[in-house]
Formats: C-alpha cells, structure tokens, sequence
C-alpha cells in the first residue's frame, strides 16, 4: 500500500466524533460500547478519582504488543490515531497485523488528567516518573497489564510541545521517537536494538509525508520512566511524540501521520523485522528547542532606542468550559537568531508595544501587539 493508499483510507476512517485536543473517557465511552461486539473491551482499572481505565484486546497472532495513550492526561493526538486505527480493525484493515499480532490498547491511562487536561494525575503526579515506585493507581494498573500480557513489544504514545525542532534542519518535529536507555551508558542491547529497527523502518517510511521533520528523543536514562522501566526488562519499548505541524494547533494533521506511524510499526513487528537494521535509527536527527510559537523579529521595545531584538512569544493551552484555548505570552525578549519559529513576524525595526500601548514585558499575556500604529493580532 502506497502512502497516498494510506492516506485515502485514513480518510475513511478517520473517527469524526474525535477533533481538537481536549479528549476525555467520557468522549470515548460510546465509542467503546460500539467496539464491544468486535473487540474485548474491558475496564481493568480505575483512577484516583475513579474514573475507569478502559482496555481492548484486539487480534489473535503470537506476537504480543502493549499500546496505551494519554499517560500524560494533555497529550490527546496519539488517543485520536489509536481510535481511527481500531476503525480500521473493526472494518478488516490490516488483517496482516491482527492475523499476527495480539494488541492490548489502553486508550486513556490517565483520565483524570484527561478531564483536566493536565500532563499530571488528580494528585499531580506525573506518571512517566512513577514507574518504580508506583504510587499512583494507575500506575499500578499500567504495570499489571505488563506483568499480566507479558507483551513482547510496548508503544508508549506520548504528545511533544511546539518548542522542538528536528535537529538545526530548521523544520519543526512533527514526530519523534526514541528506544529509551536502560542503563546511565545506554548501552546498545538487543532490546534496544529492537526497538530502533522498528523506529529506522516507520523513519523510512513517514519521511515521505515529512521529510526532514522527524526528530529522536533524548535518550538520557531515567528508571522511573516507563519506557526506561519496560526496556530495562527487556521488551523493546517504542516511545511516540506527536508534534507541531504547520498551523495545526489542533493537531489533526499529525494525527495522520500518527495514524500512519503506528501502521508502519505494527506492520514491522508483524512481518518479523531483523535487528540487525538498527543502525538508520542514528540518522534521525535529535530533537532541539529550538522553536516557539511566534517570533517579532528586529523589534524596538524601548522608544527611540537604536537597538532591536526579538520577542518571542509562546501559546499556553488553557481549557476553558471544555474547549482548549491558546494563550499567547511573552516569553523571551532577546536575539533569537539560533531560533525558529512556526510564524515569523518582521517588524523592520518599527516600536512593538502591547496591545495598550505599553512596553512589552517578558510574561505577560498578550491579546495583540501594535507595530507602526497597525494591530497585529496574535493567534495560535
């Protein structure tokens, strides 16, 4: 299947009651109901505030592998793909992947930070640094389900802030991935050599849609993450971010190329990849922070200064009467010249002052910023 192919069929099965970025256990309660005729699904446990964690069982092959999503309650884009690949499932997509593989999908570990939409859990935990001590109950669910389906392949979908870039390629990381460490000299074992096959041939196949807009995570180590934890007991762990792509807050186009990633990884297990072709894994280029949101270039903050600089200003997503909103704030107030930005602004050495005609101070929020006497609205 070409990936024109594959974009057509996501096209057709794209879950259309799933948009935005504000993605609950609520939502995806009616959808579950409607799988439950096709797939196991089942709630295997609950959140602090007893909130079910949902499960499906999809499959019959020999070859086990555990997904789950939401971990981090604000990091929905990974959710949205995993349900348009179950449609895919449900319709007989992908039969190849089911008539090999067993997945076990927990769609939204953290609901409680869902409904929030916080990175945290309702005791402001975070999740990924609770792998050892697991004091959280849903950790304890994530880890039962482990020990339980004894998977021998794990996808920990994750969701990435606009500020990374791929590399100094200039272009934002709309993906990126990582095979995390299992010890502080990430040494290279066969788990991990595993997991990063896996990776080069989804990085083979996705920089059609986005070349040079792929980014490999920070593999510093750290046990108390999970991807760190479940590598170090030797199952090749595969660690997704959904980035920023053009103009899209929302992220609906990277859902696609989420869709298509966890396509391209599920089929590579699937068809028995060889280990032995890790090696492209190290020409992904590591994720930088290196971009924001806007940046006014060649500014004058100060009246009648002979100096300019830039202003960078970065979107805070704040969810308000359920619907997630972009918060611009100024950020930094400096030369940002070893910067990016998703939207350039020049302002040819002109005065930039907020939108009260007051000097632009790092912090503030800001609605608009005036340049040349002219409005210039700031929107996400």
């Amino acid at each position: 299947m070409t990936s024109e192919q594959l974009t057509d069929l996501y096209n057709s099965l794209k879950e259309k009651s799933l948009f935005g970025r504000y993605i609950t256990s609520k939502i995806i309660e009616g959808l579950l109901d409607n799988f439950s005729s096709v797939f196991q699904v089942s709630t295997i446990g609950y959140s602090v505030e007893h909130r079910p964690i949902f499960s499906l069982k999809v499959g019959q092959g020999d070859t086990k592998i555990l997904l789950w999503s939401q971990m981090h309650g604000n990091e929905s884009t990974t959710t949205k793909a995993l349900f348009d690949v179950l449609n895919g499932f449900s319709k007989g997509k992908f039969s190849d992947i089911l008539e090999n593989c067993t997945l076990q999908i927990i769609p939204i570990l953290n609901p409680d930070g869902a409904a929030r939409y916080t990175r945290v859990n309702a005791n402001e935990v975070d999740l990924n640094r609770d792998a050892q001590n697991l004091t959280q109950p849903e950790s304890k669910v994530l880890r039962a389900c482990f020990d339980s389906f004894m998977p021998h392949y794990c996808f920990n979908l994750h969701g990435q802030r606009t500020i990374f870039g791929a590399g100094e390629t200039g272009n934002s990381a709309t993906l990126s991935f990582l095979s995390p460490a299992e010890d502080t000299e990430c040494t290279l074992t066969v788990t991990r050599k595993k997991a990063m096959s896996v990776i080069a041939l989804i990085n083979e196949q996705i920089q059609k849609d986005l070349p040079n807009a792929i980014g490999r995570y920070d593999d510093g180590f750290n046990i108390n993450c999970v991807g760190d934890t479940f590598q170090s007991l030797g199952v090749p762990t595969i660690l997704y971010e959904a980035g920023h792509y053009q103009n899209d807050y929302d992220r609906e186009e990277t859902r696609l190329f989420i869709f298509k990633s966890l396509i391209y990884g599920l089929r590579s297990i699937a068809d028995g990849m060889k280990i032995d072709d890790f090696e492209s894994y190290f020409d992904i280029p590591q994720n930088e922070k290196n971009f924001h949101d806007i940046i006014i270039r060649n500014s004058k903050v100060v009246a009648n200064s002979q100096n300019t600089v830039d202003i960078a200003i970065q979107f805070k997503e704040v969810l308000k009467n359920g619907i997630i909103k972009f918060i611009p704030f100024v950020d930094k107030i400096e030369n940002l010249d070893s910067y990016f930005a998703h939207n350039d602004i020049d302002a040819q050495g002109a005065l930039v002052l907020d939108q009260d005609n007051n000097a632009i101070e790092v912090s503030n929020e800001i609605v608009f910023v005036m340049l040349n006497n002219r409005k210039i609205l700031i929107k996400s």
